[in-house]
């Protein structure tokens, strides 16, 4: 028996060991891709485990992250910063290996994965950020910027939406430097493949304008490696379709009965029996020599691409400042901004934003993105920022086609591959088709700014299908994401500084109607939420309004003036406003008084601000069609009727 077969059994044996201690997890493809892995590792994956943030290193997404527990065990056999111990605690609470790979919970795991086909869009994601920064700072004879990305997903991966999205169109990018290694096992949770998927994956492939390599034994360490080498001479984006047997080596090998499973004591004595291994959670030390020579080639890669900048940044210091500036985290002075607001009079929320971005993209280069073919609509688009395609690596604007979910999952993976601000855009009502990607994004904290347009039923003509009412709800429930609903330019840029001096995504909820004129206030919009409109003593009323029901708010506080002392609250981002004080809060919504809250939604996160003996003036029922003000003026957004609900609830 070679080093290599002999590897490959530790890491089979110390896989099922993890999963059995555990008494749970997914033997059947962590076993079953365990070849591809060790081949990959050994011989292709580019790192450094003394350093594993290094600009330049490989990039490799377990979108079938299911199997993570043979991922976990390569990645401590190659020295990573996870131990035997961390191999036994798989699955258990605090520990480095958690049931999926999680960003920033296990070295050297570059990506969250666990939703199946998320992973695939992350990588394109990856893939995209990596070429954009070659075009812009690689030079004759210095690519220092030249990695690859490789994904690794099986059957139920590719059978996602999500991942034929993200696939669809990195082959109409011609993305390069782009591998997905194929798990094709043909055996899903359920059974056989067939049941459900009886398409062609290679000719569906090579149709998308994908390379598409065949290896017919995926559980060959050799085959593996000479198959990805041929991989990695291609142009444009590459998937090697895997031949592999599920759960090979235990009884149930090729079968969905070790799908999700952990082999017991027995089976796992026999299974380690025919491995040839006796130990249990034991390296040998050839096994641990020959892993480590890879990690040192890795390190001595790595010093070499340091040496390489350095001569680069002789022969190039115009570029070089220029690729150092990239990743310095600058200061911008947005409150100056809103000193202009003459410029944003008139204009929709949309417009404004419009604005707002290109000032803002003109400082940070670090600002790319797109739409989901709604860009003149939606209005998040880079002047002279040119187009991302094939032919054209510097564009800033991303063309995503009507691919709402894969357009936030590869936002997700430009975001993950090094200090790009990306954001993403389409009307709020489609925001649904992202929700799972968007809540991933708040799951590892990514810095990506959402731009959700065409915020409410006063979108009116296109009818029910386009008026979001609980779309902002599902938004708000997901943990991590903050939803920021400005009423007018000031808000907005509030918004814009929040999201730049924090981590993690932000939704921007914007209007396709024109603003009214409301002077909101930069300084207090920080807090999420504020008085806009405050009276001199104890108020009677406090009303709370979002976006563009502050100004109908207002009007409203004036006419009950006549009658009550009268606050109005601007809330644009509610969980801003929560990690306030208690005091600051207290402030804002007086407790004494009788709280209403306005809103073209069907949130009952006003529930809270309100309490049971408040009032919530919301939508309650899908609108018609018909032009935006008739739709707002049925569903009750009038001064007059909401006044005579106010009244009637306070028994006047």
């Amino acid at each position: 028996m070679n080093i290599a077969e002999k590897t490959l059994n530790y890491v089979k044996s110390i896989t099922a060991q993890s999963i059995s201690k555990a008494a749970s997890g997914h033997s059947g493809a962590s076993l079953g891709v365990s070849a591809i892995m060790l081949a990959l590792f050994k011989n292709h994956y580019n790192f450094d485990v003394s350093d594993t943030d290094f600009l330049n290193r490989d990039r490799f997404v377990l979108s079938a992250g299911h199997a993570c527990p043979v991922y976990y065990t390569l990645l401590s056999l190659f020295g990573f910063d996870l131990s035997l111990q961390d191999l036994k605690n798989l699955r258990v609470l605090g520990s480095k290996t958690p049931g999926h790979p999680e960003y920033k919970i296990t070295d050297g795991v570059e990506v969250t994965t666990g939703p199946l086909g998320q992973g695939v869009a992350n990588a394109v994601g990856l893939a995209i950020a990596s070429s954009i920064l070659a075009e812009r700072f690689n030079s004759v004879g210095f690519p220092i910027i030249n990695n690859y990305t490789y994904c690794l997903a099986g059957d139920g991966c590719l059978m996602e939406g999500v991942a034929q999205e993200a696939c669809s169109l990195a082959g109409s990018l011609s993305l390069n430097k782009l591998i997905l290694l194929y798990d094709s096992n043909d055996v899903t949770m359920d059974g056989s493949i067939t049941i459900s998927n009886r398409e062609n994956i290679a000719k569906k492939f090579k149709a998308m304008g994908w390379n598409v390599l065949k290896c017919n034994n995926g559980n060959s360490y050799k085959a593996c490696s000479k198959i990805i080498s041929r991989a990695k001479k291609l142009s444009g984006p590459t998937i090697i379709i895997f031949k592999t047997t599920i759960g090979i080596g235990t009884e149930k090998e090729g079968t969905s009965a070790i799908h999700g499973v952990a082999l017991n004591s027995e089976e796992l004595k026999v299974f380690n029996n025919k491995l040839g291994v006796f130990e249990n959670f034991y390296i040998p030390n050839d096994v641990r020599d020959w892993c480590m020579a890879t990690s040192r080639k890795g390190k001595l890669n790595h010093e070499t691409w340091n040496q390489e900048l350095a001569v680069y940044a002789n022969s190039n210091p115009e570029l070089y400042k220029q690729f150092v500036n990239f990743f310095e985290k600058k200061k911008l002075d947005l409150e100056k901004l809103s000193r202009s607001l003459y410029k944003y009079e008139g204009l929709s929320g949309r417009e404004i934003n419009k604005i707002i971005l290109n000032e803002i993209a003109s400082k940070l280069l670090q600002i790319v993105g797109g739409t989901a073919d709604v860009m003149s609509s939606t209005g998040a688009y880079i002047e002279n920022g040119g187009n991302y395609n094939s032919a054209n690596r510097r564009g800033r604007n991303i063309h995503f086609g009507v691919r709402e979910h894969a357009m936030a999952a590869i936002t997700n993976g430009i975001s993950l591959y090094e200090d790009f601000i990306p954001f993403c855009s389409t009307f709020l009502a489609f925001s649904n088709y992202m929700l799972p990607a968007v809540r991933m994004s708040a799951l590892m904290k990514l810095n990506i700014l959402y731009f959700f347009t065409h915020d409410s039923i006063l979108v009116g003509e296109d009818g029910v299908t386009h008026q979001p009412i609980e779309q902002i709800s599902q938004l708000r429930s997901i943990l991590g994401l903050n939803v920021f609903r400005p009423c007018d330019a000031n808000e907005l840029l509030a918004g814009y500084q929040l999201a730049f001096s924090s981590n993690g995504p932000w939704a921007f909820i914007l209007s396709r109607q024109k603003m009214e004129i409301v002077d909101g206030k930069f300084k207090e919009a920080l807090q999420g939420g504020y008085l806009i409109k405050e009276a001199k003593k104890e108020p009677d009323i406090t009303l709370i309004a979002s976006g563009s029901e502050v100004s109908l708010a207002i009007k409203i506080a004036s006419e009950l003036s006549k009658k009550f002392i009268v606050n109005v609250v601007s809330m644009p981002c509610c969980e801003i406003f929560d990690k306030q004080s208690a005091n600051y809060k207290n402030k804002i919504i007086a407790k004494n008084s009788f709280k209403v809250a306005i809103e073209a939604s069907n949130d009952c996160i006003w529930y809270k601000y309100v309490g049971d003996n408040g009032l919530i003036i919301n939508i309650e029922e899908y609108q018609g069609s018909g032009q935006g003000k008739q739709i707002y003026n049925k569903a009750g957004f009038n001064e007059k009727e909401v006044i005579r609900k106010i009244l009637r609830k306070m028994g006047k």
